[in-house]
């Protein structure tokens, strides 16, 4: 009965797999130990000592792999969560903010579009730059992007002569699509 502390520790440090072998190992040492010291058990007193080991190593081990599945479910379940709520504080700061000032714009009310994008800008920046702090990830982790290979490429603004409240957009190394029947 020794045996049956480091069968727990074993089974609840490694799992399932870990806590079996233990057992059976523990088993074994008690079939050897039996052996040499020429001890005769009956069925009972074999079943005795056997299966409280086998049972600890097995029970203990799943029930360790179990907790630690339903840990990284929780984990998993927290981080959709919180992408969930991310997703929303973006459609309602930015998206919505944008759709407001193309409205706004196409109402030609460019001065009310115009502040109404200047703090869509802004709320973007800060939730971005929120969300970067949050990941901590110090180093980047990602390969930098390949400009090459964009399908958008650097968007230029082109002020007019009335000055920057008449700002255009012009598009700018953005690869033509083809026509798939040329």
């Amino acid at each position: 009965m020794l045996y049956a502390l480091p069968i727990a520790l074993i089974a609840t440090t490694f799992g399932l797999r870990a806590g079996t072998v233990a057992g059976l190992l523990a088993v074994g040492l008690t079939v050897l130990w039996a052996m040499t010291q020429s001890v005769h058990l009956a069925p009972t007193g074999w079943a005795s000592r056997v299966l409280p080991l086998l049972l600890l190593g097995v029970l203990l081990g799943h029930a360790t792999d179990r907790e630690r599945r339903a840990h990284e479910e929780h984990r998993r379940l927290e981080a959709a969560a919180l992408l969930h709520r991310e997703a929303i504080e973006i459609n309602d700061s930015l998206v919505q903010g944008m759709a407001a000032a193309k409205w706004s714009f196409e109402a030609g009310q460019v001065e009310t579009g115009t502040r109404i994008l200047d703090r869509t800008i802004t709320d973007a920046h800060d939730l971005v730059s929120s969300l970067i702090r949050r990941a901590d990830m110090g180093a980047r982790t990602e390969p930098p992007h390949d400009r090459s290979t964009s399908l958008h490429g650097p968007i230029r603004i082109l002020d007019s002569s009335d000055g920057p409240a008449e700002r255009s957009w012009a598009e700018a190394d953005i690869p033509q699509q083809r026509d798939a029947s040329a």
